[in-house]
């Protein structure tokens, strides 16, 4: 099985506003990157967007070190997932999930693979996170 270490990152401006996502694939050394954007959406979605965008790309399942800075997409998957998933995408207070849509694709993506997933403070100097968030910011220029 194919080892990879994948950094994503989400970014906005304004929040909602023009949006930008970034990812940074590694594999035995050689480097993919990949960036995108939405001129009307929110950090959240950005954050979920890279991380289903870098999944996507893998054609057979792999090991995964997958770093993130969002807390929303760690705690989604560590935590939250499986009792939205139990209760219909209810959350505990009974409200509908925000980006279900997103959390439904999150979901069937990481089924395919064997994920590690760490969570980075953002903007403290890491390369691997900053190239993505770098690559997340590129998104939200392109859209111009």
């Amino acid at each position: 099985m194919k080892k990879i270490e994948i950094y994503t990152d989400g970014a906005c401006r304004g929040n909602p506003g023009p949006g930008g996502w970034g990812a940074l694939l590694i594999y035995q050394g050689t480097k993919k990157t990949l960036h995108g954007g939405a001129s009307d959406t929110t950090n959240n979605r950005m954050e979920m967007q890279a991380v289903i965008e870098a999944l996507k790309v893998l054609k057979s399942k792999c090991e995964i070190k997958l770093y993130t800075d969002s807390k929303y997409v760690m705690d989604g998957i560590n935590k939250w997932l499986p009792g939205w998933k139990k209760r219909d995408w209810k959350t505990a207070g009974k409200k509908a999930v925000k980006n279900q849509d997103l959390w439904e694709v999150l979901d069937l993506a990481i089924k395919m693979h064997e994920i590690e997933w760490h969570w980075v403070k953002g903007h403290t100097g890491n390369l691997g996170n900053e190239e993505a968030d770098s690559l997340a910011n590129r998104g939200i220029d392109e859209l111009r």
